[in-house]
Order: C-alpha cells, then sequence, then structure tokens
C-alpha cells in the first residue's frame, strides 16, 4: 500500500494571518502613558553650610520610651512645658544686634538671644506613645501662640482679636477678601516677631 503523504502548510497563507493580526492589535490596543502636574522646578542652588546655632539657643524636649519628658536633660511635667518654653523663647538674653526690644523674658545670658534665633528641638523614642508625643508638641505650639497673642493685642490694640483667632478668622472661607487683606499684614508682623522654629528630630532606637 502506498504510503500518503502529509498536506503541506501554506506558509504564505500563515504569515498573511499574522500580519493581519499584528496590525489589529496595532490598531486596537491603547497605550497608557503615565500622565502628571506640569511644574516648573526651581534652578539648582549653591550648597551653602547651614548657620552655626550657639548652644544657648537651642531648647531641647526629649521623650523617651517610658514616656517621660526631659527638657534640657532634667526631668519635668508636660504641664509645665509651656511656661517653660514661654521663657526660652521670650528670654532675650541677646546684645548689641541680637538684642530683642519687645522681650519681656529674664534677659538671662545662658538661654536664648531672640525668637528669631532661639530653636525647639523635639525628639522622641521609636517606644513613645502617640498620645504623650501629641501632647508634648500642643504645649509647644501653644507656647508659640501665648507669645504671639501678646503681641498681636499690642500691636492691634483696638481690633479686639487673639491671634489664634484672627488667624482662624483669615483661614475662614467665609471671611471676604476685602478682611483678609487687612487681617494677612498683621499676622505676618507677628510671626516675624515669633517664628515657630519647632524642629523635630527623627525618632531614636530603643536599645
Amino acid at each position: 500500500m502506498a504510503k500518503r503523504s502529509a498536506p503541506e502548510v501554506n506558509a504564505g497563507s500563515m504569515a498573511d494571518i499574522a500580519f493581519l493580526l499584528l496590525i489589529f492589535f496595532l490598531v486596537t490596543t491603547t497605550i497608557e502613558t503615565d500622565s502628571g502636574l506640569n511644574r516648573k522646578l526651581p534652578p539648582m542652588e549653591d550648597m551653602v553650610d547651614p548657620p552655626i546655632i550657639k548652644e544657648r539657643n537651642i531648647f531641647t524636649v526629649v521623650v523617651n520610651k517610658n514616656n517621660d519628658l526631659l527638657v534640657e536633660e532634667k526631668p519635668m511635667q508636660i504641664s509645665e512645658l509651656r511656661a517653660a518654653a514661654v521663657a526660652f523663647l521670650d528670654n532675650g538674653g541677646g546684645k548689641g544686634e541680637d538684642a530683642c526690644n519687645f522681650c519681656q523674658g529674664a534677659r538671662d545670658a545662658s538661654s536664648s538671644d531672640n525668637p528669631d534665633k532661639a530653636v525647639i528641638s523635639l525628639k522622641n523614642d521609636r517606644e513613645t506613645d502617640y498620645k504623650v508625643y501629641i501632647a508634648v508638641q500642643n504645649e509647644l505650639v501653644a507656647a508659640y501662640n501665648e507669645l504671639r497673642n501678646r503681641e498681636f493685642a499690642r500691636l492691634n490694640p483696638n481690633l479686639g482679636l487673639s491671634y489664634v483667632d484672627a488667624d482662624r478668622k483669615f483661614s475662614d472661607p467665609r471671611t471676604s477678601s476685602s478682611e483678609k487683606e487687612a487681617l494677612k499684614p498683621k499676622l505676618d508682623a507677628v510671626k516675624a516677631l515669633f517664628p515657630q522654629k519647632l524642629s523635630e528630630a527623627e525618632p531614636s532606637k530603643t536599645s
């Protein structure tokens, strides 16, 4: 019996089909591209060495893993922190060009020169309770607000608002543009007197 030969595959037809499929997928496939915001980056600036801060101008606050508060390496209750921070910020111990003519503090030579140079350094442990950390942070912010309230009242005696209230009013979307324009320079002036320089270091690891 004669051996039957296998039918040949038409390679030309297969190539045509493959080509048509390729064209089909190229036409129908949607290639997604990432979209983002067009933003012009600021030009690169020369590296500038950070300013040297005198030790007396740094107010060190540490919360350890046991939630103990250490201020200037000494134990302190959270309820005492605000007054201690106010005393540091308002000390006004500087002389000459570093003198502070609006400070009402003790003018201790071993404490901060003026509010512009005063830095509060806050550091916590990784095991510090979040509630304790927030409570400490709130007291430090409240110290700045207390001094800003005082200066805002001194500079704007007829306004009848504290700094905190004026800032809240400025941020309120219901406040008119004209009122915001009137409040902004007043708020900026007080912020310049007591700039909030609160440095939060990365939490330390527990040994």
